[in-house]
C-alpha cells in the first residue's frame, strides 16, 4: 500500500521544527532522525532528515540548506474545535518570530504557513444559505486570528 508523506525542506532547523510541532498536537511524535555521512552533502554527523507524526499523520523534514524556502502556496490547515484551541495554536505558532496573516493564516518562526481554522467556519461557509456564507466570509476577511463569536454574529445577520 502506498503512503503519502508531506515533505518539508528547511535550511538547517528541521530537528527544532519537528520537536516544536510535535509538542503542539496530541498523537504526535518524532519517529526517526537520520544524519549526514561522510558523502555529504551536509556536514557529517548533522541532522539530515527527521520523520515525525502530527496528529497521527506522517511528515518528513530535511535540512537541505538555503536553496528553497517556504511560500504561502502550501500551508498546513488545523481544524480547531473551539476558540481556546484557536487562541492557543495561534499564540504558539506566532511566538518567537512567527507572523500573523489575514483570514486565520500565519507563518511560524520557520517560515511555514498555517491556517488556524475553527471547524464552525467551515460549516458556516459551506452551508446552503449563500447569504449567510457571504456574511461570514466578509467578516473573516477583516480578521487575522479568527474569532468564532464574530463569525457566528455575522452568520446571524
Amino acid at each position: 500500500m502506498q503512503k503519502i508523506t508531506t515533505f518539508l525542506w528547511f535550511d538547517d532547523r528541521a530537528e527544532e521544527a519537528a520537536a516544536f510541532y510535535t509538542s503542539l498536537f496530541p498523537d504526535s511524535r518524532i519517529t526517526r532522525t537520520t544524519r549526514y555521512g561522510e558523502a555529504g552533502p551536509g556536514v557529517a554527523g548533522t541532522v539530515m532528515t527527521v520523520d515525525f507524526e502530527l496528529a497521527g499523520r506522517p511528515y518528513a523534514a530535511l535540512n537541505g540548506g538555503p536553496v528553497f524556502t517556504f511560500t504561502e502556496a502550501v500551508s498546513l490547515q488545523v481544524e480547531c474545535a473551539d476558540q481556546r484551541e484557536v487562541d492557543g495554536l495561534w499564540a504558539a505558532l506566532t511566538a518567537d518570530g512567527g507572523t500573523p496573516g489575514p483570514c486565520g493564516w500565519l507563518k511560524d518562526r520557520f517560515g511555514l504557513s498555517w491556517q488556524i481554522t475553527p471547524r464552525v467556519l467551515l460549516d458556516l461557509i459551506g452551508g446552503e444559505d449563500r447569504a449567510k456564507a457571504d456574511r461570514v466570509t466578509a467578516a473573516m476577511l477583516t480578521m487575522q486570528k479568527l474569532d468564532i463569536q464574530s463569525l457566528l454574529d455575522a452568520a446571524g445577520g
